[in-house]
């Protein structure tokens, strides 16, 4: 048994496979990995990980009364997102901004996670071709990967805090296999403050600009061979270090943070346009 403690769902105690999935090398690497990409470098307040992410997710899933294959589900859904997380989409121009999706079979039969999910009687093809109704649900219904970042991203964030949050939580459901909220009030709460996030979060132009700046920082040394797609499966301070291992790199992050070409870019535009998402808390009746 292991007890993890989380910002928003306290001190949970879990079985061993969970146990021994945070002890394995690639959801480890998840901590070095931070959320929302490169706006650390601009903005340090924001510089919670993937795997806080993905821990909260799973919990969320275990609170809402997801199997446990469901809640390994979640904490293994972010596995295989790059350094900087988004980032990887930007350097790829990925519009969808699913590179990670695209790679998770890959990423997860190259790791350690099969054996470990054997060692616990499960198998990876349930988390391949598994049906995960808590976890992910079509755009824009609630589901627990969206909800936990919702959430998690505005307290970093300064949006809300963990009072509200933890308040929400307590009015939601699942009702007819989906998520609901069982106050109108909260269902307000929730859609006001996932539009703060986007404008106020995912589209603020500083942030567009740390993040635009280095997907093309990293897409110009893949060009050059100063840098390797693989990589970018390594964490945040790996990429950084090498990145800065060269002095063109040491000075682009340092321009970076100290916002050089901050104006230029408001002048320009932003040519990064991140993928717009929509909530839609539905009320239970």
């Amino acid at each position: 048994m292991v007890i993890v403690n989380d910002l928003l769902y306290g001190n949970v105690e879990l079985p061993a496979v969970f146990e021994d999935l945070l002890a394995s090398p690639a959801v480890r690497r998840l901590a070095g990995v931070h959320q929302s990409g490169a706006i650390f470098l601009v903005n340090p307040e924001l510089c919670h990980t993937r795997l806080e992410h993905s821990i909260g997710v799973m919990l969320l899933i275990r609170r809402l009364g997801g199997s446990e294959l469901e809640q390994i589900a979640g904490l293994l859904h972010d596995i295989s997102h790059t350094a900087f997380s988004h980032v990887g989409d930007y350097v790829f121009k990925n519009k969808e901004e699913n590179y990670h999706e695209e790679m998770f079979e890959e990423v997860l039969m190259n790791s350690e996670i099969p054996a470990v999910l054997k060692k616990h009687g499960y198998q990876l093809d349930q988390i391949l071709d598994g049906d995960f109704p808590v976890l992910e649900q079509p755009l824009p219904d609630l589901c627990a990967d969206r909800l936990d970042y919702t959430l998690r991203d505005s307290v970093h964030a300064g949006l809300t805090n963990r009072a509200a949050a933890k308040l929400f939580l307590e009015h939601i459901t699942m009702q007819d296999g989906r998520i609901v909220v069982t106050n109108e009030e909260q269902v307000e709460w929730i859609n006001t403050l996932y539009e703060r996030l986007k404008k106020e979060v995912f589209q603020l132009p500083l942030h567009l600009y740390a993040n635009q700046q280095m997907a093309v920082l990293i897409r110009d040394f893949l060009r050059n061979g100063f840098l390797q797609e693989a990589d970018l499966f390594k964490d945040d301070t790996f990429l950084l270090n090498k990145i800065r291992s060269f002095a063109l790199g040491y000075e682009a992050i340092k321009a970076i943070k100290t916002l050089k070409g901050y104006p230029a870019f408001l002048k320009k535009g932003s040519s990064l346009t991140t993928k717009l998402r929509n909530l839609k808390a539905i009320l239970s009746i």
